[in-house]
């Protein structure tokens, strides 16, 4: 098996290394009752023999392809010793975002447990995207969840010496060079078709009318971006779903695009343009980033009461990628070869721009995936972070708006990430946007980290985890639930 890093994965590294940015994935449990150490100390073990043990290790050579590599340390797990309030879990949380993550130098990923002081506890497992995406990392929690290992065994950092790697690597450049060739050309039309725009190849369609340029003074100040996450019942959100004539991708959608008209992220007409990853995972798949975009402009003013004309547009927008692939993707054999400031440029183009807003649903997990200490969590949620932001990078790309969800054993998470330039963007006021417009839906959702009737707590057993993971591996290219029209 090859070792040599995907270009979407290369491109990846690259953008976030030139951009100063770490992209993390954040899964969060809480449990009311005490945790099971020793089953958390086993599921630490097993991440650290599981899909999380590699890091990224650069090629000698400036424009060649960088290569999966074993770690030679591993992250610890963290056990705070000193409880803290239930309150003040989503400060912890956030403490636990910004500690230094590396895809390349290491640590990769962390898990930590937080004891709270009415008895109950938190845990985090935070991970950087260079390493899995989140149907990557549901596979990794799932499988280390379930004892197992993974089968790959990736050579060891700096196993290779500088001759023989210099050699190696010229050799995969070489067999780059008719994709190089292919992608120069795409890019000459590329450009030639977005010739006078001016900016960034590919400009967002409007910027929002608070948007400003960065002060001198504010260009290297770091922001921490607003966050909000709730919790629904499965069965609600489905039936609320199917009686807008929509799916859980389309009412998700939906969400999204009322809430982008609530902050302004809207384009001149007032239309939203969602960008909503599909998966394209298989099994034994080793890809940090498994998913392609889809790219669909829906009118948020329907999406309420009905949700047929988002789904329409969601599927005409996937029949459309089918037909015509992204023009972004042949370009990408050209992003060894970028120097880094160019590279900064183009992050604005990857990240499509001031109006786009992400909508991504992991889909019905696995119920191995709330169980790190063996026994079922009472919440489970993941979320989207990024480390390293500065005013000056979100004034140049626009900000951000995403949307996460997924489902685990009856109970749906919709996560919410948000920083709109020009506007406030404390967690209080994400939280009363994403309210209002849950409000708007007649959704009833559970905010924060409550005590609720407990889930369970009784280890559980059930397939074997060959089942589990081909599941998870093959709903990646089926309609169901991976497809946003599903």
């Amino acid at each position: 098996m090859s070792n040599v890093l995907d270009l979407f994965d290369q491109t990846f590294f690259d953008f976030e290394r030139a951009a100063g940015v770490t992209s993390l994935g954040q899964c969060v449990w809480v449990y009311n009752r005490a945790i099971d150490i020793d089953g958390l100390r086993r599921f630490h073990h097993h991440l650290q023999r599981g899909r999380l043990s590699r890091r990224i290790e650069r090629s000698p050579l400036p424009f060649g392809r960088h290569r999966w590599v074993s770690p030679s340390d591993q992250s610890d797990l963290e056990i705070v010793a000193t409880p803290r309030p239930r309150e003040e879990f989503d400060a912890w949380l956030s403490e636990q975002a910004s500690l230094p993550l590396d895809p390349e130098h290491g640590p990769g990923w962390h898990l930590a447990m937080l004891p709270f002081t009415d008895g109950g506890a938190g845990v985090s497992l935070v991970v950087s995207h260079c390493l899995l995406d989140g149907i990557g990392g549901c596979l990794a929690v799932v499988e280390a969840a379930c004892g197992y290992d993974s089968a790959t065994n990736w050579p060891a950092a700096a196993s290779r010496p500088r001759l023989r790697a210099v050699r190696e690597d010229v050799r995969q450049t070489a067999r780059d060079i008719p994709g190089i060739g292919r992608a120069v050309v795409a890019a000459a039309r590329f450009a030639s078709r977005n010739r006078g725009r001016g900016g960034d190849a590919m400009p967002p369609i409007s910027k929002p009318p608070t948007m400003r340029p960065a002060q001198p003074a504010e260009a290297d100040e770091r922001v921490t971006l607003s966050r909000a996450t709730v919790f629904l019942d499965a069965d609600e959100w489905n039936a609320r779903a199917q009686s807008l004539g929509g799916t859980s991708n389309a009412l998700l959608a939906g969400l999204a695009a009322r809430l982008a008209q609530r902050v302004g992220r809207v384009t001149t007409d007032g239309s939203v343009s969602l960008a909503i990853p599909v998966n394209t995972r298989e099994a034994d798949d080793t890809r940090a980033n498994a998913i392609t975009n889809v790219d669909a402009t829906v009118d948020p003013a329907p999406a309420a009461t009905d949700l047929r004309e988002i789904r329409a547009a969601i599927k005409q927008a996937l029949m459309r990628q089918r037909e015509v692939p992204d023009e972004r993707w042949p370009l990408l054999p050209l992003v060894p070869l970028l120097p880094k400031r160019l590279a900064r440029r183009l992050v604005g183009v990857a990240t499509g721009g001031a109006t786009s807003v992400v909508s991504s649903n992991i889909g019905a997990a696995p119920a191995a995936a709330n169980r790190p200490d063996g026994t079922d969590a009472d919440y489970v949620a993941v979320n989207s972070l990024y480390s390293g932001l500065t005013k000056a990078t979100m004034h140049r790309t626009g900000g951000v708006l995403a949307l996460l969800s997924g489902s685990v054993q009856g109970r749906v998470f919709v996560s919410a990430l948000a920083y709109q330039p020009g506007r406030p963007n404390s967690n209080d006021d994400l939280r009363q946007h994403v309210s209002g417009v849950l409000s708007e839906f007649s959704l009833t959702a559970t905010t924060g980290w409550s005590r609720p009737d407990p889930v369970g707590g009784a280890a559980v057993s059930g397939p074997t985890i060959s089942d589990r993971v081909y599941a998870i591996a093959h709903q990646a290219n089926s309609p169901e639930p991976h497809d946003p029209t599903a």
